[in-house]
């Protein structure tokens, strides 16, 4: 079963959103450097980013850009996105983004399931 395991929030203000969330809720926002990303500190992780807490996640946020999702993503961890990618368009949904490698980090994709909805898919390279 693939679970969540991210979540990512749209932005037109940089800034401003990242104030908003921290001000709002607590979280430790941290600009990516040379990317228009920022990691969103949910709850406390270890030496290898994983949350500490069970059920607990952490999140990105992302300009927002044509062709990208205009409200928030689910990101849902799967043991192959090419695979997912396939099993999502059998099942009457599309690809938005394609695969993409992340660093060595992992690879991302977006879909959009049988109600438009946009799922963001996240294959982990590390152990």
């Amino acid at each position: 079963m693939d679970r969540v395991c991210h979540f990512e929030i749209p932005y037109e203000d940089r800034e401003r959103a990242a104030k908003f969330y921290q001000d709002v809720f607590g979280w430790q926002v941290m600009e990516v450097p040379d990317m228009t990303y920022s990691f969103a500190i949910t709850t406390p992780t270890d030496e290898e980013q994983k949350p500490l807490e069970p059920g607990g996640i952490n999140g990105g946020m992302y300009e927002r850009a044509e062709g990208a999702s205009s409200t928030p993503v689910v990101v849902m961890e799967v043991d192959s996105t090419e695979q997912r990618i396939k099993d999502v368009e059998a099942a009457g949904g599309s690809m938005v983004i394609p695969a993409t490698n992340i660093g060595d980090m992992g690879v991302y994709a977006q879909v959009k399931d049988s109600e438009g909805n946009i799922v963001g898919l996240w294959q982990s390279l590390k152990g």
